[in-house]
């Protein structure tokens, strides 16, 4: 037998909202805010949100079920940082990465070598631009074009001497941030064993290989949870040693360009 929810039919009497009322508040049939009052179910969550906020009251409250669906859902996704493991890098829609740099609020952070498929992204010196005016602390690390590491991925790719060229036109996309606020462009001269992507708190890592382009090679793709140290801290804290090891990259002229 279904009990009622006498929350939520005590706060409606309160306030003095009718059935009819809440329906075109939610935006539902009244035959269905009479389900939740007399069968008391429990309503999508845009539903509960748009009911607790016009009725002046707390979701938990009306609905004492959500704490427990918050419950597991932190319990879940405490044991699991990993949101999803894609087969190679390349699997990854071009979309993805767009929404991933449109959402963020504070912080993109890149590791690469050269990075070639994100100069691809329409318009991506603006788009970053825009985030870095809105507050978003954007650094980006490529390889640098002259240093053994390179020649050495380079020889191991098979690349026969074009990686360096290629780092050199993939940043030139980049060349606008230089004269940007919360923008930073380093070369670093390390070993990459992982390329990372950082987008506040979701982070792309990237490993590599030998022998093969970091495209083809697995991302995995964490989220990082805020009561336990994981995957995520692990990959940030690489990128800021390799970062702090990096420098700032210069024009031809020995300025900043």
């Amino acid at each position: 037998m279904h009990r009622m929810n006498e929350r939520l039919r005590s706060v409606m009497l309160q306030r003095g909202v009718t059935v009819d009322a809440l329906a075109q508040v939610c935006s539902v049939d009244p035959k269905t805010v009479e389900r939740w009052l007399s069968k008391n179910r429990m309503p999508h969550r845009r539903y509960r949100w748009a009911a607790a906020e016009f009725l002046e009251a707390d979701e938990v409250y009306l609905w004492p079920a959500v704490a427990q669906q918050k419950l597991h859902r932190r319990k879940s996704e405490s044991s699991s940082e990993l949101v999803r493991l894609y087969p190679n890098r390349s699997s990854v829609s071009r979309e993805t990465w767009q929404q991933l740099i449109d959402e963020s609020e504070q912080a993109i952070d890149v590791l690469i070598y050269s990075g070639t498929f994100l100069s691809q992204i329409p318009s991506i010196s603006r788009t970053l631009a825009a985030r870095a005016s809105a507050g978003v602390e954007v650094r980006i690390c490529f390889g640098d074009p002259d240093c053994d590491a390179v020649a050495l991925r380079d020889r191991e790719e098979g690349l026969e001497g074009t990686l360096s060229a290629k780092i050199r036109a993939a940043r030139t996309y980049f060349k606008p941030l230089l004269a940007e606020d919360n923008c930073e462009i380093r070369l670093h001269a390390t070993t990459l064993y992982n390329s990372i992507f950082r987008f506040d708190d979701n982070l792309l890592a990237n490993p590599h290989a030998w022998g093969q382009p970091a495209s083809a090679n697995p991302l995995l793709h964490f989220r990082r949870i805020d009561i336990v140290t994981g995957f995520f801290d692990h990959y940030r804290e690489s990128f800021e040693a390799v970062w702090k090891s990096a420098t700032a990259w210069q024009d031809s002229a020995g300025g900043n360009e």
